[in-house]
């Protein structure tokens, strides 16, 4: 079959692979409709997330139609069309079934190695990297389901593969950000970066009963779509952040920031320059200027999400601030398999239809002028889906 593979920073390519292969009674074989670049794909492609090897598979936002599933899987059949969480999750351990479900403790085989660093490991992923686990992605023509009779959820038929491809990762991620900010009637959210995340952050801070959203980026297609939402909008790159969010919320600040950048934020504060200087030098593993302006524009007892990556360890966090003002940060992997059926449910009584979010559509073959494209946002791109 054709995939998409990483061979190092900043070049993929489509290769021909072997077919996946039942491995496991709990597998399923999936054959890819539609797959996704996700932001954290960029990731890898920058080069920023280690234990990537040569000829792995990328990509973990991609649904599709059952082909084969193995003997222990009673839930699907052959022919189904499934979404498929962009974590994998077994059910049955503590974190499982507590819904904790990104943070299970039995599908990552190469647990140890993630513990070394972080010290304990989450779920495996697919397509990102051995130390989660070394799963082969999605951007292919086909993949193979672990824990399949517990992670891929049917897609009804009234509902397109372009509204339920992104129930595997970026609409649940954005809809767990703006939960977690305890949005109350009346609350004012701000939200950090105009990605397919924060995009769908904004909407969902809306849906919970956000009285106003404020959206930074600096991308003109990026702001225009989360203008297109009734938000107002901040260009970091002619306003100063921090400042113009007090004038807005009348001296106060937001009640919650939620940083969907992460690792690799861009800015023009000194802050800014000192961190990418820093990670150039390879002096430093993460660019948190979005973060340090979410915890220092955050009102006293406010609320920081945090559904941005981040993969290693923060320099200058503004930790101080972060007490004296009595914030909650609230962070992690999303749950999908905690919110993808609540929010199908969304789409399919019309109150939100995720196909917004998508701005080009390639070919798989065309992966790497895709990946291209979507980093350099050549073309006002937002959001690219493939099609194996």
């Amino acid at each position: 079959m054709k995939a998409n593979c990483w061979f190092g920073k900043h070049d993929v390519r489509v290769c021909e692979v072997p077919d996946p292969q039942l491995l496991n009674p709990r597998d399923a074989i999936v054959r890819v409709s539609l797959t996704a670049i996700c932001g954290s794909d960029l990731h890898l492609y920058d080069g920023h997330v280690p234990t990537m090897q040569e000829g792995d598979i990328l990509g973990h936002e991609f649904m599709g139609e059952v082909v084969s599933v193995g003997s222990a899987v009673e839930n699907l059949k052959a022919g189904d069309r499934v979404v498929v969480p962009f974590a994998i999750s077994c059910g049955r351990c503590f974190y499982c079934q507590r819904g904790l479900w990104s943070l299970c403790d039995n599908s990552n085989p190469n647990a140890g190695l993630a513990a070394s660093v972080n010290g304990f490991s989450c779920a495996g992923l697919f397509g990102y990297s051995h130390m989660m686990g070394g799963y082969a992605g999605g951007q292919a023509e086909m993949v193979r389901v672990p824990f399949a009779d517990v992670g891929p959820v049917k897609v009804p038929d009234g509902l397109a593969d372009d509204q339920a491809l992104f129930l595997s990762d970026i609409f649940p991620t954005g809809y767990m950000a703006a939960e977690n900010c305890g949005i109350h009637p009346g609350d004012v959210v701000a939200v950090w970066g105009c990605g397919p995340v924060g995009q769908f952050a904004i909407r969902s801070a809306l849906l919970l009963g956000a009285e106003r959203v404020i959206a930074v980026d600096r991308e003109s297609a990026r702001l225009a779509m989360a203008g297109r939402a009734g938000v107002d909008v901040i260009d970091f790159s002619v306003e100063h952040v921090t400042d113009r969010l007090t004038e807005m919320t009348g001296g106060r600040g937001p009640d919650a920031c939620i940083d969907c950048v992460g690792l690799e934020a861009y800015g023009r504060s000194p802050d800014a320059v000192y961190d990418r200087a820093k990670t150039t030098l390879m002096l430093a593993s993460d660019r948190p200027t979005a973060l340090r302006q979410a915890v220092k524009a955050c009102r006293k007892g406010g609320v920081v999400s945090i559904p941005g990556v981040y993969g290693g360890f923060v320099d200058k966090l503004p930790l101080g601030a972060a007490f004296a003002k009595g914030l909650t940060f609230k962070m992690g992997q999303t749950h999908v398999h905690r919110y993808l059926r609540p929010l199908m449910q969304l789409v399919q009584e019309g109150k939100i239809d995720p196909s917004f979010v998508i701005t080009h559509r390639l070919p798989l073959e065309f992966a790497a002028e895709a990946y291209d494209l979507f980093k350099h946002k050549r073309d006002g791109c937002v959001k690219v889906v493939l099609t194996p």
